[in-house]
């Protein structure tokens, strides 16, 4: 199946993060090359882009869809938690622009055998580095039930996770759940009917969670953004789209705490600490037009903080 992907915030970001056409920008999260490819249209010969995905699927899409680029293209298959390493053995010491678009993209969710949609049946998997030992099918197999629950709770933001995970347990006494069909029947029957009726699909936040769980998402994103704002040049911008409330928070509260300038108490008449800020936030936090949601429902989420280097 290709590599397709409705890249969400398209204009906005790239608009925020290219200032520079001899400049140098990084997409630590390839994905479908949708923001890759607007990118190196506004590079010119001096210009590099560099794009950072574990997936194989991504770099295969990458390499195709921006091999008529006027631009430098390297293409790396690792995690963005590496990008400083990336980096490092690019020789390249800083950039003019990084951004992140977290989350799934839609072709994880679209290929069944992914395992990352709770729409279709597929094999308990979620890895979005397929080469990755740790799937899904591990944790809802192995965890106890009160790992899973705090999961469950914590990173899919979940009131009935305590249930969810009994039931779990109590399925597994009859067998390996093996696939994302059997999941999904026994989220709804923990569910109470009246809780099923109202909002997203029943199964959505336990999804969210197991796929959070699986990949480690939340554990990279704060020294990834640090990562990113150290190797950027001044006036260089860090673009980063979330698409849920958990991984939002780490990033308005990373780009806060590198905003920030002097600590000292308020009493004190002058300041000692001598801490400057590192970045300056661009704007308020965007999220997709009317327009945009019409063409893309999975945008609803999503949030764009842009901040610049100074």
């Amino acid at each position: 199946m290709e590599f397709s992907h409705v890249s969400v915030l398209l204009q906005e970001s790239v608009d925020s993060l290219v200032t520079d056409a001899g400049g140098t920008y990084v997409d630590c999260t390839l994905g479908g090359s949708g923001h890759a490819g607007m990118v190196v249209t506004k590079l010119n010969k001096a210009g590099r882009f560099i794009g950072i995905d574990q997936d194989p699927a991504a770099i295969q899409a990458g390499r195709e869809r921006l091999a008529q680029a006027v631009c430098r293209v390297d293409i790396i298959q690792n995690n963005f938690s590496q990008l400083e390493r990336i980096l490092d053995e690019l020789e390249i010491e800083a950039v003019d622009g990084i951004l992140f678009d977290l989350g799934v993209s839609s072709h994880q969710l679209d290929v069944a055998e992914r395992g990352f949609s709770y729409m279709q049946d597929a094999p308990l998997d979620m890895r979005m580095n397929p080469a990755a030992e740790f799937s899904a099918y591990h944790v809802i197999n192995e965890y106890s039930e009160s790992r899973l629950a705090a999961v469950i709770a914590e990173f899919g933001e979940e009131r009935w996770a305590k249930r969810i995970a009994k039931f779990i347990v109590a399925a597994r006494a009859d067998g390996k759940i093996n696939t994302t069909g059997q999941l999904v029947d026994i989220i709804k029957s923990a569910i109470p009917a009246a809780a099923r009726r109202d909002g997203p699909h029943p199964a959505k936040r336990t999804f969210q969670a197991i796929r959070i769980e699986v990949n480690k998402e939340l554990d990279i994103l704060k020294a990834a953004f640090t990562a990113a704002v150290n190797r950027l040049k001044i006036g260089g911008r860090i673009c980063i789209i979330t698409f849920h409330s958990l991984e939002d928070r780490i990033a308005k509260q990373t780009l806060a705490e590198l905003a920030k300038g002097c600590e000292c108490p308020p009493r004190f008449p002058v300041c000692v600490c001598n801490k400057q800020p590192i970045v300056k936030l661009v704007g308020k936090p965007i999220s997709p037009s009317a327009e945009e949601l019409d063409v893309n429902p999975r945008a609803r989420s999503a949030k764009l903080r842009v901040a610049e280097k100074v």
